[in-house]
């Protein structure tokens, strides 16, 4: 809800202030200055940078762990408080660049970064280690909304259309291709440049940005109206939102008691961030965006996305690692062809966007991400890059074709002084959508696993001749060096074979789910209408 419909509705409120107005470039008045154009590019890539540290670290979790001297259940937090921080900021950031600026939210937010990264590779300890991470992806995290606002709000007509697939591929380029850089760093130098890459790269977009013309003038007097309830309900809310999801699976959800206390904490501070919301005439995030039925569905797709985008990069490292005994820069170079067919992919997005209806182009993408998915869930225990790069380079292709029409769809029906707000609720639906996938995948794979194990266990028993003999075979194999130990160890080889096909079997199980995921999103594509002229992200 605008400050201007605010002062009418509060009786105890007083004439808001009004938001800014809109760029000039986006009413069409005029072009954007070279200042605008170098400035937007490095708040592209510094957008980029900050999703790209929410991957970087996956494929070398062990490396820091060694590093920092901690159990390999405390290291998973390097990544958890990274994620849990970030999305903090994410909807914060509407109400921030309002009252601050654009440019001056985004060269803090690029500023804090910078900072935080160098004291992360400079972290002796797991504690130091996560409160700096913590502080990098808080103060990170308002570069990701920002980004897709100015697009909105600096662009009109083809231009947006192009600049959207720009973000479109960078938001899902980052994620992709974490894990190929960040085992590359590790194996080369050490886990500290994951950190200090960012540092030189962080200062020059923070100077780059502050320089830029202004994009919009800051309402200092929103800060009268800040509501610090509504942060705090926020934070405990989706805080500890992110914790349960993160850290349920691992300790069997409400039978641990920090997970029980987390999910009460939750329920109780998101029914007051709910109520904040709704009853402040200036909310500290503004949920009434959902009103708008393009918007809804919108975010319900960038939900979807969510899953399958950090889902599956999430799930085929964890497959390669396990199962196939790769190292961090190995499942890095599996994993880059899905970042090189969405280079290939980008500009044919961009054309067939503005040459065909955009819900034809989402229903072609989410067919095609489905299908991408399936092919990908016939993993076997020999499964490597032969195997893989047909599934994973058609799910690179694919994913352009469904976020630049969710894109579009999302902020298109919206008028531009709402388009700030909706980007931060927009972004956070994503990374939702990855926090529940992964919650959800973990859940899976512990739960078929286990009963995958059961039903093979069934099948290898002194009953069936075939495992008698390789038990046989495998004594025979062993006795030479292990002499009495020899049967012992070949059950041993048994009992391995059984974990790792139960294991695959269950990875296929999640991406089965998830395939079904995007097939049930197909609905959805009927009921969102065209952006049309005026709109915040509307075709002009």
């Amino acid at each position: 809800m605008s400050s201007t419909t605010s002062s009418t509705t509060s009786g105890s409120m007083p004439a808001g202030p009004r938001p800014a107005a809109p760029p000039a470039s986006a009413a069409g008045a005029k072009p954007l200055s070279t200042g605008q154009w170098i400035g937007f590019m490095a708040m592209v890539f510094g957008m980029f940078m900050a999703i790209l540290d929410i991957q970087i670290v996956s494929a070398s979790i062990s490396e820091i762990q060694a590093g920092l001297s901690a159990a390999p259940d405390e290291a998973s937090w390097v990544q958890t408080s990274y994620l849990i921080a970030e999305i903090v900021m994410i909807p914060l950031s509407g109400f921030l660049s309002r009252v601050l600026s654009t440019r001056v939210l985004f060269t803090l937010s690029a500023g804090g970064f910078t900072l935080f990264s160098a004291l992360c590779a400079m972290a002796d300890n797991l504690s130091a280690m996560i409160m700096f991470r913590a502080a990098q992806g808080f103060l990170g995290g308002a570069m990701i909304p920002t980004v897709f606002a100015t697009a909105f709000l600096l662009f009109s007509g083809p231009k947006r259309v192009q600049m959207s697939v720009l973000i479109g591929l960078t938001a899902t380029m980052a994620p992709t291709i974490g894990p190929t850089l960040g085992g590359w760093l590790t194996q080369s130098l050490s886990w500290h440049w994951l950190f200090l890459i960012n540092v030189p790269v962080g200062a020059l977009i923070a100077f780059i940005v502050w320089r830029m013309p202004d994009i919009d003038r800051p309402d200092h007097r929103l800060f009268r109206f800040f509501d610090w309830w509504g942060l705090a309900f926020m934070a405990g809310f989706l805080g500890t939102l992110e914790y349960v999801m993160e850290e349920g699976p691992r300790w069997d959800w409400l039978a641990d008691p920090t997970v029980r206390n987390c999910a009460l904490v939750c329920l109780l501070c998101g029914i007051g961030f709910f109520w904040r919301a709704f009853t402040r005439p200036e909310p500290i995030v503004e949920l009434r965006a959902y009103a708008d039925r393009n918007f809804a569905i919108g975010s319900v797709l960038s939900f979807s996305v969510g899953v399958g985008l950090y889902g599956s990069v999430y799930l085929i490292p964890l497959f390669l690692g396990r199962v196939r005994g790769y190292d961090s820069l190995q499942i890095g170079e599996v994993m880059f062809i899905t970042g090189l067919m969405m280079f290939i992919s980008a500009p044919i997005a961009g054309r067939m966007a503005r040459a065909v209806d955009l819900r034809i182009m989402l229903t072609m993408g989410l067919i095609t991400y489905g299908i991408s998915i399936w092919l990908t869930a016939h993993l076997t225990a020999t499964s490597s890059f032969a195997e893989l790069a047909f599934p994973l380079g058609l799910r690179g292709f694919c994913m352009m074709f469904i976020m630049m029409p969710v894109n579009q769809f999302a902020l298109g029906t919206l008028p531009p002084a709402r388009v700030k707000n909706a980007s931060g609720l927009y972004n956070l639906m994503r990374n939702m959508g990855g926090a529940v996938g992964l919650a959800a995948i973990n859940t899976v794979v512990t739960d078929r696993s286990y009963l995958h194990r059961v039903h093979l266990g069934e099948q290898v028993n002194w009953a069936r001749p075939g495992a008698n003999q390789y038990i046989d075979t495998m004594t025979g194999a062993f006795s030479g060096r292990l002499g009495s130990q020899a049967e012992l160890a070949a059950m041993k080889r048994v009992h391995d074979i059984v974990t790792r096909e139960a294991l695959v079997l269950a990875y296929n199980d999640a991406l089965l789910l998830m395939a079904l995921l995007f097939f049930l999103t197909l609905p959805l594509v009927l009921l969102v209408r065209l952006p049309k002229a005026g709109g915040g992200g509307g075709a002009h």
